[in-house]
């Protein structure tokens, strides 16, 4: 347990955000604190994917942000020994209208790299991969056990940083220099808050009239009774009518019309596919999205039979078995982030799309220039 009690800028919340903001203050050469209300990350950073994105994110700013935030996780998956499970990312289109939604998106800068995958190299990299009507390639992506990397990232921050961790310790207040907690004060010019899917603790005046609300999705791990190996994430046609850097194309338009009437379940409870493997070869699938004004927290079964439908109907996978089934909660709202100054020194900053691991540093940087007034 960290003693000090005067840094040059504390972080509030030890998620992704959080942690992405101490590095980008610690990269300027600031003493930092981070200050977490529970003993551990628990929140939507350690209840997700793992998986690190950037095609699908929404064209422009959002996207820059997500190509920054993969070359930092490049440097810290390296420096901090956190393993990376697989790279890349599978579409497969499995309707034609999918794939003119691929050969629209691969004409824009967001296409980069990208390519669409020959028969044979399908085959060859995917067997279990279900037919279909090509399936596009990204190699930009990267994929984590979140359970994992984050307590690996706040140790490495901790030891290779001197990042001071204070856990198990609410921030009540804010009035710079002082940092009100549970357990006395600390002091600081800065500080950053990231508060994740806490929208009632602090600066809730704010956070309501931005008009942010909670999302909860349902997320699955199951284990084939085959054996098999995803080269990378796999996703299908709801992932391409739900992510805005594919929904923004105007061929868009006839694919969602077409999953509406012949999906309209799956689209009614949010749900689209990414399909993840574990190090056990397990694999994590998900997921749903419910929205309000609270936490959802009770899970159905007949949310988890669509996400598994569209699991089979993408992979030649049989007798999967269930072994762990959870709720994810994240801040959500029209935009993909949130960020203000409510006073000086002080930066709001929350990722309300539900892509935090995908733009967590690009973003804590800006969090960090904002509380610095650069």
């Amino acid at each position: 347990m960290a003693t000090d009690t005067s840094f040059d800028l504390v972080v509030v919340g030890a998620g992704i955000i959080g942690l992405a903001a101490a590095y980008a203050a610690r990269q300027r050469g600031l003493r930092v604190a981070v200050v977490e209300r529970h003993a551990r990350c628990i929140g939507a950073s350690v209840r997700n994917f793992g998986f690190v994105t950037v095609t699908g994110q929404r064209r422009g700013e959002h996207w820059q942000r997500a190509r920054r935030t993969r070359e930092v996780w490049e440097q810290v998956v390296a420096q901090a020994g956190i393993e990376v499970l697989h790279r890349g990312a599978y579409f497969l289109a499995r309707r034609p209208q999918a794939r003119d939604v691929m050969d629209a998106f691969l004409r824009t800068d967001m296409g980069e790299g990208c390519r669409i995958l020959g028969a044979a190299e399908a085959a060859r990299d995917l067997p279990m991969l279900q037919p279909g009507h090509g399936v596009l390639y990204s190699p930009h992506e990267c994929r984590m056990e979140s359970r994992e990397a984050l307590p690996r990232l706040a140790r490495w921050l901790e030891a290779a940083h001197g990042v001071a961790f204070f856990w198990n310790r609410p921030v009540l207040g804010i009035s710079l220099p002082q940092i009100h907690t549970s357990q006395g004060v600390l002091h600081a010019a800065h500080a950053v808050v990231c508060p994740g899917h806490d929208l009632h603790t602090l600066y809730p005046e704010m956070l309501t009239q931005a008009r942010i609300r909670l999302c909860t999705l349902q997320m699955l791990r199951v284990m084939p009774a085959q054996p098999m190996t995803l080269p990378g994430a796999v996703l299908s046609d709801l992932s391409l009518a739900r992510y805005d850097g594919f929904t923004g194309l105007a061929e868009a338009g006839a694919l969602q019309a077409l999953i509406q009437t012949e999906q309209a379940e799956h689209l009614r409870h949010g749900v689209h596919l990414i399909a993840v493997q574990s190090a056990d070869g397990s694999l994590v699938v998900g997921d749903s999205h419910v929205y309000g004004d609270s936490e959802v927290p009770f899970q159905r079964d007949g949310i988890d039979d669509l996400i598994l439908g569209e699991l089979h109907r993408v992979l030649r996978v049989r007798d999967l078995r269930v072994v762990e089934r959870w709720a994810g909660t994240y801040a959500s709202s029209a935009d993909v982030v949130y960020k203000t100054a409510p006073a000086p020194g002080v930066a709001v900053g929350l990722v309300t799309g539900g892509t935090g691991a995908s733009t967590s540093f690009a973003f804590g940087e800006e969090l960090v220039a904002l509380s610095l007034g650069a």
